[in-house]
């Protein structure tokens, strides 16, 4: 591993985390997402099967008890009918029965849930590992290609999307098919004339559903995208409010907000409410269905065919039918976002990833620090060459310059050396040997690198400092905090280096994060260290102090330098001038201000800056 993060990867800006998948999304390819996903499934098929015999023995109470409560109408009514006493012995007997059948369903129905809970929570966690995994191996080139927040979205949203839809979705099935199916045999035992009567509703239910999903859905898609938008405005103008306000947009901002936020109004409110006509009109249809059993069952019980305390229970039964239709397409909904998601996460699963590599046979102690490169070429799109025809000598211990405009190729240098990207043509060598022949965490183990922009993570001070160097102790932190010039300012906290940095380090100023980052590296003792105008952004006294440090640093080892501010880069025993991926001039400071070519109007051009 690097010690350090490398920048200048070009990253591309992304959505954030509110662009994932939108409700109703379907897969492209629906029965290979769903054999995929079931495969996660296989491992805890015995925790599957014991969800759906708990859910066969709750909702199995649940539809044996319509049938004891109509028996408790009928013997009342037939008591009242026939002018006996109410057997309140038979009614005492029944009451225990339903209470012990409402707390063993309860139970299995805790069970049920308890136990899917646990199916899905442990599916998503190993598929969420399987991602990070994933990206820990993807090169660098797919970052490129690929926005952060699309990255993200996959990660965090996407699995969340179908953590949701195992844990509900697959337990409602259960539940649903075998309430619907119990429910039917009920009714075909008690009266098969009236379970006719109630299945006529049963098309029109799905005419209800099909007609009010096809409507919505497409709002819902809608509501959605523009959540996403308003997401996407919102992290924009907060996370760049200073200039925002600097520049008096305010007001544009909010205006534009005002713009997303309405039509994600008008998408939520008409999605919601054509939605919201589907439980009436549901409603409407069960009504018709308690019309039918009730006229069709008082006949009979007329002509005494029936018992009323069937009827009563023919009534529930169809409201236990007509719930499982209204939650159809909920359930559906949910399924194919779930498969969408899946699709997207299996997508990122499949891509390319970078070559597994065997350890060189190398004593990297061993080596110095010179490195060769030999007519090195590399284009981060084809055929639109970056560097062109680099070939370099440089000696261990010697510290090389580059410098030019932007687009030049600085930065691809040290992403070649580092191994974020591998060479079109040529070779780059470190005392003779090789990098390709080196593994990728070989290669990086010899490097540092102090970045423009400072990378501390949410932690303590000594935490960070650590990160150069797996196993050290508090002494070799404290005294690379020291070597760095840091030392000083972190005593002057509150908790010293027990300090937790937020997520931006905010606590501190950019300086001091920037001395961190220094004090990481010399904790990591590298062969070989990379600058990248590390000084750019601090005042010019800090800049001292970081100068200081980073030539403690440099002292002995080989160093690569970006820089943009030339007077930082006069000692530099060589300095590249690179442009359009070559080198175009080469020297010392001194060589090539005599030269008089692009190097020296850059330095004049920077010197009359300052001076004017």
């Amino acid at each position: 591993m690097s010690k350090q993060r490398a920048g200048g990867v070009h990253p591309r800006p992304g959505g954030g985390p509110g662009h994932g998948i939108a409700p109703g999304e379907k897969p492209k390819e629906f029965k290979k997402t769903l054999k995929r996903l079931a495969g996660y499934l296989k491992p805890r098929k015995y925790q599957l099967l014991l969800v759906a015999i708990a859910a066969i023995l709750s909702t199995l109470f649940n539809v044996i008890t319509p049938k004891l409560l109509g028996d408790a109408t009928s013997s009342i009514f037939s008591s009242v009918t026939k002018g006996t006493s109410i057997d309140f012995t038979f009614l005492q007997e029944l009451l225990i029965t339903l209470l012990i059948l409402y707390v063993i369903s309860a139970a299995f129905t805790y069970l049920q849930q308890y136990l899917m809970a646990g199916v899905s929570q442990k599916t998503t966690a190993e598929m969420r590992k399987e991602v990070y995994e994933k990206l820990a191996r993807m090169p660098l080139s797919y970052y490129d290609r690929h926005p952060h927040g699309d990255i993200l979205s996959r990660a965090i949203n996407d699995i969340d999307n179908i953590n949701n839809s195992i844990q509900q979705a697959l337990s409602q099935i259960i539940t649903s098919l075998i309430a619907i199916i119990g429910t039917l045999i009920m009714m075909f035992v008690i009266s098969p004339v009236l379970m006719l009567v109630v299945l006529v509703t049963f098309p029109l239910s799905a005419l209800v559903i099909r007609f009010v999903a096809s409507f919505s859905q497409k709002h819902f898609v809608n509501q959605q995208k523009e959540l996403g938008d308003v997401n996407g405005h919102i992290e924009e103008m907060f996370s760049g409010h200073q200039v925002v306000r600097a520049y008096g947009h305010e007001k544009a901002a909010i205006k534009k907000f005002d713009e997303i936020n309405e039509r994600l109004y008008q998408s939520g409110w008409r999605a919601q409410f054509i939605s919201g006509i589907m439980m009436p009109l549901m409603n409407f249809v069960g009504n018709l269905g308690y019309v039918f059993v009730s006229i069709g069952g008082g006949l009979l019980v007329l002509n005494g065919s029936i018992r009323i305390g069937d009827v009563q229970a023919f009534i529930q039964y169809s409201q236990q039918l007509t719930q499982p239709m209204t939650q159809a397409a909920g359930i559906a909904n949910m399924i194919q976002t779930a498969l969408a998601s899946a699709e997207r996460v299996f997508h990122l699963l499949d891509e390319e990833e970078e070559r597994k590599e065997v350890p060189a046979q190398v004593n990297l102690e061993e080596l110095k620090g010179k490195i060769e490169f030999e007519h090195v070429r590399f284009s981060y799109e084809k055929d639109k060459p970056i560097i062109k025809d680099l070939t370099l000598n440089v000696e261990p211990g010697q510290t090389i310059a580059i410098v030019g405009p932007t687009g030049a190729g600085k930065t691809t240098i040290i992403n070649l050396l580092m191994r974020f990207y591998e060479l079109d043509n040529g070779r780059i060598l470190i005392d003779g040997v090789d990098i390709n022949s080196l593994s990728r965490e070989q290669a990086r183990s010899m490097f540092a690198m102090v970045l423009q922009d400072t990378w501390l993570f949410n932690g303590t001070i000594k935490d960070n400092i650590a990160y150069g160097r797996e196993g050290a102790n508090y002494e070799e932190i404290i005294q690379a905090a020291k070597s760095a010039y840091a030392d000083d300012f972190i005593r002057t906290l509150p908790d010293g280096y027990e300090t937790i940095l937020g997520e931006d380090a905010s606590n501190i100023s950019q300086g001091q994060r920037q001395l961190l980052t220094i004090a990481r590296a010399i904790l990591s003792d590298p062969k070989i260290l990379i600058l990248d105008e590390a000084t750019s952004s601090v005042d010019t006294r800090t800049e001292m102090n970081i100068q200081r440090a980073m030539n403690k640093l440099m002292a002995g080892r080989t160093s690569f330098v970006i820089a943009h501010r030339l007077s930082t880069i006069r000692d530099a025993d060589i300095i590249l001038v690179m442009k359009d991926g070559d080198i175009i001039e080469k020297g010392s400071h001194e060589e090539l201000m005599k030269l008089n070519g692009f190097y020296a109007d850059l330095y004049e051009s920077q010197f009359t800056g300052k001076a004017s």
